[in-house]
């Protein structure tokens, strides 16, 4: 075992590698190695004439443009940001309706809105929608945001988006926090006291006179038909329905049963029964 780990190892033309070689063997593998290394680093040198330029993906020479030296000088180039691309939030505040639909939708809740009704339109947005409601508050938490873009596809005027910003590293987490509402808070406290003074002078809801009240009809209950009852069963029920009302309950309705064999004298000659011992009831006799 001790032969075989310190045999050297035979290089091609009957050389030896490694520290068993002799004094001048390991001064031309030296030489050799390096002579390999700057041949490959002048390579480079040459190829390096030829600059590789940050191509967007959808550039027909991107895959062509594969030689060269690849380095992007950032900040000064960037790489091309996809248009589809989902980064930075951005809110056009003139366009905003202030309709919560983008903090509602968000699955972090990174979107905080404080709004206040307006007593009347105070303007209009780009596509022509209303504006009623002042947005006190509107900020944006990037630092909770999971750039899912559900935000931008539920926003009916489409003020909130997503740019092409992707470097937005702060060294307080705090500062990630982008607002984009635009009142002072003297505004916010004098639109405020006017929606109050607004809602305390409004009379309350009265029927306007020569306006026809519509009485609303009750819906009709739809009963499924039910099996029939047999009158035997139902004469209980009736009964107990009745002793409130203080009515005489009516009688109670005994099927006749005949009983074969059980004829008498009696009812052939038409005797009355004896109370102490009352027989089968009265029936036609065939045989």
């Amino acid at each position: 075992m001790d032969d075989i780990a310190e045999k050297p190892a035979i290089l091609s033309g009957g050389r030896r590698k490694g520290i068993h070689n002799s004094y001048w063997g390991n001064i031309g593998e030296t030489v050799s190695t390096l002579w390999k290394g700057l041949m490959l680093t002048l390579m480079h040198f040459t190829r390096a004439r030829k600059r590789w330029y940050p191509l967007g993906v959808n550039d027909k020479e991107y895959y062509l443009n594969n030689s060269g030296a690849f380095t992007v000088r950032y900040p000064h180039e960037i790489l091309p940001v996809p248009d589809n691309g989902r980064y930075k939030l951005h809110n056009e505040i003139e366009d905003c309706i202030v309709c919560d639909k983008c903090a509602n939708i968000c699955p972090v809740d990174c979107i905080e809105i404080e709004s206040i009704r307006a007593v009347r339109e105070f303007g209009k947005t780009s596509d022509g929608t209303p504006r009623k409601i002042y947005a006190a508050r509107f900020d944006i938490d990037m630092a909770k945001c999971c750039f899912c873009g559900l935000c931008t596809t539920v926003c009916p005027t489409e003020c909130l988006t997503m740019t092409k910003e992707f470097d937005f590293s702060e060294y307080e987490i705090k500062n990630h926090i982008f607002s984009f509402a635009r009142m002072s808070p003297e505004e916010i406290a004098l639109k405020r006291k006017e929606w109050e003074e607004f809602e305390k002078n409004q009379p309350a809801q009265s029927p306007q006179p020569g306006i026809a009240q519509v009485a609303v009809k009750p819906k009709p209950v739809i009963r499924t038909p039910s099996s029939p009852v047999n009158p035997v069963e139902q004469a209980p029920d009736s009964q107990t329905s009745n002793q409130g009302t203080g009515s005489p309950a009516p009688a109670k309705f005994k099927p006749k049963i005949k009983i074969p064999g059980s004829s008498t004298g009696n009812e052939k000659t038409g005797d009355k029964k004896d109370p102490g011992n009352p027989g089968p009831d009265k029936t036609d006799d065939k045989n």
